[in-house]
């Protein structure tokens, strides 16, 4: 069975809704080998590192501050980062950070401070992730061009940019490419609503592909409507390795190193 690694997963959720256990045996015997857990808020970058811990070896993790769970003390919670890359079991990447300009309240004065405030937020973890040297994992939604040009003004090495739940298509992928810097893509691939992100993860290619589940979240089909969860990465990569004509467990084998290469695990 071809071994894959789940380059994004929220474990945590997992743990909160009570089967995290159970959905980490699960994924073992589909061939889920490796598991990056990702970091949102600073409620939960200590779980994750416990878990982290206590499936050492398997399970990797990254702290970071997500742009939906900005709260007022976010200079404080930001200040924190730093000390878990000097901990044992440290975070492989800064992440997910970023820009989201769907969950955006109604007036435009408040619309217009919130993507204010994500933008300064944003500068301040790629400054920080720059000063660390490590790989750092992007979150944009609605807002593409804005992270784009962050993240070109900031000077930050785009080789070492991920962003995940790829959902935009080939000419926002080209722009991606042309800099050095790579997508990821999730079950929304699957769907069949989603051509031109399907464009766009061919026109990526394998050399650089990564698959995730973003569990619980965007349940591949055929799973779609069930919790998602790192078992169901398989049916990405098999969906992805038709997609781009290559045998699964090429697939399997570039996928696993590219993620393993990024993340430097």
């Amino acid at each position: 069975m071809p071994q894959l690694i789940d380059s994004h997963c929220h474990l945590v959720s997992l743990r909160n809704r009570g089967y995290l256990e159970e959905a980490l045996e699960r994924a073992e015997q589909v061939g889920v080998g490796g598991i990056v857990s990702i970091g949102t808020s600073a409620n939960d970058w200590d779980l994750n590192r416990q878990i982290c811990k206590e499936h050492s070896g398997r399970v990797a993790y990254t702290v970071g501050l997500h742009p939906t769970d900005i709260r007022s003390c976010w200079e404080s919670e930001v200040s924190r980062i730093r000390s878990y890359f000097d901990l044992e079991f440290p975070p492989v990447a800064l992440g997910e950070v970023g820009l989201d300009h769907f969950h955006l309240p109604r007036s435009n004065e408040a619309k217009t401070e919130v993507k204010t405030v994500q933008e300064i937020v944003f500068r301040q973890q790629l400054a920080l992730a720059g000063e660390i040297d490590c790989p750092l994992v992007v979150h944009s939604r609605g807002a593409f061009y804005d992270c784009i040009r962050v993240i070109d003004e900031s000077g930050f090495d785009w080789k070492k940019v991920v962003f995940h739940c790829f959902a935009d298509g080939p000419k926002e992928m080209a722009m991606l490419r042309e800099r050095g810097g790579r997508g990821s893509f999730t079950g929304i691939v699957t769907y069949k609503n989603a051509p031109e992100i399907r464009k766009a993860a061919i026109l990526q290619g394998l050399e650089d592909l990564m698959v995730e589940t973003d569990a619980p979240y965007l349940s591949p089909e055929p799973k779609r409507g069930c919790p998602n969860e790192p078992a169901f990465l398989p049916h990405i990569a098999t969906f992805c390795s038709d997609l781009l004509g290559v045998e699964l467990s090429k697939f399997s084998a570039v996928t696993v190193q590219n993620t393993k290469s990024f993340f430097r695990i």
